[in-house]
């Protein structure tokens, strides 16, 4: 009977100290008063020559903020708060060198961009700050999908530390 007891008390415990672990970034950092964002379309101000750099960037910031679901995106005109973001560069340099020729055989694109949160109820600018992220991408076949990729990966990357930043004050 001890033995019985006893499991449950551990199991418990167990369930307990797993439960009180769990935490959730949902609207954590965002101010109460602020129920949408307003995501302008992204700045390429990088001289990449990446014709969709500015669609692709501002449709998948936009798209986590959907998914996160802390804050409703809508016009800037209705407004709570807005988020104004800019490309400032995009470089691109080899990571991986091998082979008997030294050739690239990774590379690593890194996103630059400077995030400006404000807060249109209070009038005030809740953050001013550079966020950047990379990925890297296969540079020894297939080159320009794999770059392409790439692209893509980091776009995600920095538009995920930009969510962050606006709910969860990273």
């Amino acid at each position: 009977m001890k033995l019985i007891n006893m499991k449950n008390i551990i199991s418990i415990t167990i369930i307990a100290l797993l439960w009180s672990c769990s935490y959730s970034f949902t609207g954590s950092s965002v101010p109460p008063h602020l129920s949408t964002i307003a995501i302008p379309i992204v700045k390429d101000k990088s001289g990449s020559g990446e014709p969709s750099l500015s669609n692709d960037f501002t449709q998948n910031l936009t798209d986590q903020f959907f998914d996160e679901n802390s804050l409703q995106v809508v016009n800037s005109i209705n407004s709570d708060a807005i988020l104004i973001v800019t490309i400032l560069s995009m470089p691109e340099r080899t990571e991986v060198v091998s082979g008997e020729n030294e050739k690239a055989t990774e590379r690593r694109i890194t996103i630059n961009t400077k995030v400006v949160y404000k807060d249109l109820v209070l009038k005030k600018t809740i953050f001013d700050k550079r966020i950047s992220n990379y990925a890297t991408f296969d540079a020894s076949q297939n080159y320009t999908d794999n770059r392409q990729d790439g692209i893509e990966r980091a776009i995600n990357q920095v538009a995920l530390d930009i969510l962050l930043a606006v709910v969860a004050d990273w």
